[in-house]
């Protein structure tokens, strides 16, 4: 999942804000999440001189000095986050991590370090740096310890680093300020159901879905938990409605085929991996699936050659290791 890039804005003191709009995915066995944020607000604040009437020119010169030297000092911190977004943009991402932490070290009490710290968080998260990432990202928060776009940024490093109790935390903050937050609401149902806490999953799934009837993930999910909960028809159906409207989707057959072998319906649910793995060749989910399908059916040699595919696009050989056994 990609995190939020906040941008800083030169402007005069009427240009208050800066809006901004991103879509991020995230890819999990079945899901599909799809997500728009919008960026943080930005405030100018005008401290006004007064000067008496008498003051000499040597100290008029010195309160000058001092002011132009304020905004060198700004404009050089704005500058140096301005060329981290850049470098961000191109990809460069240790100048863009080097340019963050001088500009940070330049103005250590500047209220808009939340901003920077988020955007380091993002810049070390690229790098596979995940710890750094989170501690980037709280300190981001104890600055603005109610920005939603930072708490899923970092709820999303902790899911994906295994730990769905922080991760749970982190969302359930972010409801209580946004309680029409979607991913917030999307991604605790996906805790909820690793949790085998179905009961929560389904009100979550059933909010979103009132707030957003068509969203894809929520109707996704939710024809998930019908299925973890062995309603069968009920999974179905909310499957073959998505696939009316998106014929094309690889995701969608491969979950379709999951509820038909439950079904113990396996010829039905090959037509659909088949389907799915044209659609999309690089599904290991698909050729997973096949595979344990060939198995039941004592197709050995098919098996292999599904769960041989599954590890040439990258699933370590150690997961299939037991299926692997069975199709000697």
């Amino acid at each position: 999942m990609s995190d939020i890039l906040i941008y800083m804005n030169r402007g005069s003191a009427s240009d208050r804000s800066v809006e901004k709009e991103t879509v991020c995915s995230a890819y999990t066995p079945h899901y599909r999440f799809v997500f728009n944020r919008l960026f943080m607000n930005r405030k100018t604040i005008i401290v006004p001189f007064l000067l008496e009437e008498g003051i000499g020119r040597k100290y008029l010169f010195l309160l000058l000095f001092s002011i132009f030297s304020i905004s060198l000092s700004a404009q050089t911190y704005q500058e140096l986050s301005e060329k981290a977004v850049e470098c961000v943009g191109k990809d460069s991402l240790a100048q863009a991590e080097d340019l963050l932490k001088q500009a940070l070290r330049l103005e250590p009490k500047n209220p808009h370090n939340a901003l920077l710290f988020s955007n380091l968080g993002l810049v070390q998260r690229k790098l596979g740096r995940y710890n750094d990432a989170v501690e980037s990202y709280t300190y981001a928060l104890n600055i603005a310890p109610l920005a939603v776009p930072i708490l899923l940024n970092r709820a999303a490093i902790y899911l994906e680093q295994g730990m769905q109790d922080k991760a749970y935390v982190d969302y359930c903050q972010v409801m209580d300020v946004d309680k029409k937050n979607t991913e917030a609401l999307l991604m605790r149902a996906y805790i909820y159901m690793l949790r085998r806490d179905y009961k929560g999953a389904r009100l979550d799934y059933q909010r979103l879905l009132e707030i957003d009837p068509k969203n894809y993930n929520g109707r996704l999910g939710l024809a998930t938990l019908e299925q973890k909960e062995g309603k069968f028809r009920e999974s179905l159906d909310l499957l073959n409605q998505l696939l009316v409207e998106f014929p094309e989707d690889a995701v969608l057959y491969v979950a379709r085929a999951d509820v038909e072998r439950d079904m113990k319906h396996e010829d039905l649910a090959l037509v659909d991996l088949d389907e799915a793995i044209r659609l999309a060749p690089n599904s290991v989910d698909a050729y997973l699936l096949r595979g344990d399908i060939y198995l039941d059916q004592k197709k050995k040699s098919q098996a292999k050659a599904d769960f041989e595919k599954a590890i040439s696009l990258g699933v370590p050989p150690a997961d299939v290791h037991e299926q692997m056994q069975q199709c000697k």
